[in-house]
This record gives C-alpha cells, structure tokens and sequence, in this order.
C-alpha cells in the first residue's frame, strides 16, 4: 500500500488536499436533521418528519454544493 502511495505522489507532487472544515459540519447537520426526521416519523408526527425530510434535503444540497464549490475553486486551472 505504501508503494502505491509513493507512486502516486510522484505523478501528482503539487497536489494537496484542501479541506473545507464546513464540509463535515454539513454532514453531521444533514445526519441529525435525517435522525430528527425518522424519529418524528416513528412517533407519528408525519408533519412535522415531513418538513425536517424536506430541511434535510436542502442541508444535504448545501453540502454537496460546498464540495463541489471547494472542489472547482481549488481545482486545476487550464
């Protein structure tokens, strides 16, 4: 495993990792909104797990769109 890594940081020298630190608290959002959501739901609050399912979707989005805002931004210019 170690060799493959070496190889492939021959061919990619001046790459980095870049980390969005609101990536992650993205996830964990779109994960406690999911939880909230499936416990409403189990307690027969449909409204209420509608709308969380409905937020989820949204913060899931806001997520996914960081990334690849992230992704573009740091990304290789031609």
């Amino acid at each position: 495993m170690g060799a493959v890594n070496s190889e492939l940081e021959e061919l990619f020298p001046e790459k980095k990792r870049v980390r969005n630190p609101l990536v992650p608290i993205g996830a964990f959002m779109t994960a406690g909104v999911l939880t909230a959501g499936l416990i409403s739901f189990r307690q027969g609050n449909s409204q209420l797990g509608q709308k969380l399912m409905r937020a989820r979707v949204v913060v899931q989005g806001a997520t996914v769109a960081l990334m690849v805002g992230t992704a573009y931004y740091y990304g290789e210019k031609f």
